[in-house]
C-alpha cells in the first residue's frame, strides 16, 4: 500500500514538472492563452447582449455633451417669439400707455413710434371709408396732414402677413415726412426699430427693405408693392419677400421666412409720377402684452 503511494506521488510530480516545462517552452515561443480567454469572455458578452434593444447608438459626434453654464452658447438676438411654443413663458400683461387715446377714439387701432424722431403718431383704420383722415387730424378737426392710415386690407385680429400703414410726406417733417430719410444707410443704423403698440401687444419690427416705388395702372403687369396683404402660400410670401428685397437701396441685413409678418410703411415720392417711398419692416417680436381695456 506504502509502495503504491509513492508511485502516485512519483506520477503526479512527473506529470507537474511535464506541464511546467511544455507551458515554459510554448511561453518562449510566443504562444499565449489570452485569445482563447478573450474569445470566451467575447462570446459569452454577445449571448447577453442579444437580449437588450437592438437599435443602432447614435455616432459619437451626435450624442449631446452638457456645458457648463458659462460655456452655454447663448444667442442674443434669440426672441421669447422664436422659442417653441412650450418653452414661452406665459405672458405676463401690463397697462397699455396709449389706453386714453384708444377710448377717445374708437377707430384709432394702434399708435407708431420710432424713437429719435418725428414719427409718434395714432393710425386710424375706417374700412367703411378709408379716405376719414386723409385730412382730419385725431380729434375731427381738419389738417393738412391728416392721420396715419392702417389700409383698410391691413387687419390686427387677426393680423395679416402684411400691413401697410399710408402717411403724407409733410414739408414740417410731421406724418412720414421724414420717412425718406431711410435713403441713407447710415440713417437706417441709428433708426432700425419701429414699434406698433396696439390694444394687445407693442409690436416690434426690424427695417428689413427700402425702396422707391409707384402706383401703377391697373393694368400694368409688375409688382406692385401695395398689392400685398395675405399670404396665402408660399410661393405668395417669397413673392413679396424677394422684390422688395431686389428692390432695396441697400442691404438691410434683415431676413425672413414664411410665416413672419411685415410692416409696410409708405408715403408720397416725387422722383416720378404717381411715385411712393416705402420702407418695409419685418416683426421681430410681439412684445409686451397689456392688459384688456375694461369695457372690452
Amino acid at each position: 500500500m506504502k509502495k503504491k503511494i509513492i508511485i502516485a506521488a512519483a506520477l503526479f510530480a512527473t506529470a507537474l514538472v511535464l506541464a511546467g516545462a511544455g507551458f515554459y517552452i510554448l511561453n518562449r515561443a510566443g504562444f499565449s492563452f489570452l485569445p482563447f480567454i478573450e474569445s470566451i469572455a467575447a462570446r459569452e458578452a454577445a449571448e447577453n447582449e442579444s437580449m437588450l434593444p437592438t437599435e443602432d447608438p447614435l455616432p459619437d459626434e451626435a450624442i449631446p455633451v452638457p456645458l457648463d453654464d458659462e460655456e452655454d452658447p447663448i444667442n442674443i438676438e434669440e426672441t421669447d417669439s422664436d422659442k417653441p411654443k412650450a418653452e414661452r413663458p406665459e405672458p405676463v400683461r401690463i397697462p397699455n400707455p396709449y389706453k386714453e387715446k384708444f377710448l377717445e377714439n374708437e377707430d384709432m387701432v394702434g399708435w407708431l413710434t420710432l424713437k429719435d424722431s418725428p414719427i409718434d403718431c395714432p393710425v386710424m383704420w375706417t374700412p367703411e371709408n378709408e379716405e376719414k383722415y386723409l385730412h382730419m387730424d385725431f380729434n375731427g378737426n381738419y389738417s393738412v396732414g391728416g392721420c396715419l392710415l392702417l389700409d383698410t386690407d391691413s387687419a390686427l385680429d387677426p393680423l395679416t402677413t402684411n400691413l401697410i400703414i399710408h402717411g403724407h410726406n409733410m414739408g414740417n417733417g410731421t406724418m412720414f415726412g421724414t420717412l425718406s430719410k431711410f435713403e441713407s444707410e447710415e440713417y437706417m443704423e441709428k433708426h432700425k426699430f419701429f414699434h406698433l403698440h396696439t390694444k394687445d401687444y407693442d409690436h416690434r419690427y426690424k427695417v428689413m427693405a427700402v425702396f422707391r416705388s409707384k402706383v401703377f395702372y391697373v393694368s400694368d403687369e409688375c409688382f406692385k408693392y401695395y398689392k400685398f396683404f395675405e399670404a396665402k402660400d408660399e410661393k405668395e410670401f417669397e413673392d413679396f419677400y424677394n422684390n422688395v428685397k431686389e428692390m432695396s437701396l441697400y442691404d438691410t441685413g434683415v431676413e425672413a421666412k414664411y410665416g413672419d409678418k411685415f410692416l409696410t410703411l409708405s408715403t408720397c415720392s416725387y422722383h416720378t409720377q404717381n411715385g411712393r417711398f416705402v420702407v418695409v419692416c419685418k416683426e421681430i417680436d410681439p412684445g409686451d402684452y397689456y392688459e384688456a381695456f375694461e369695457n372690452e
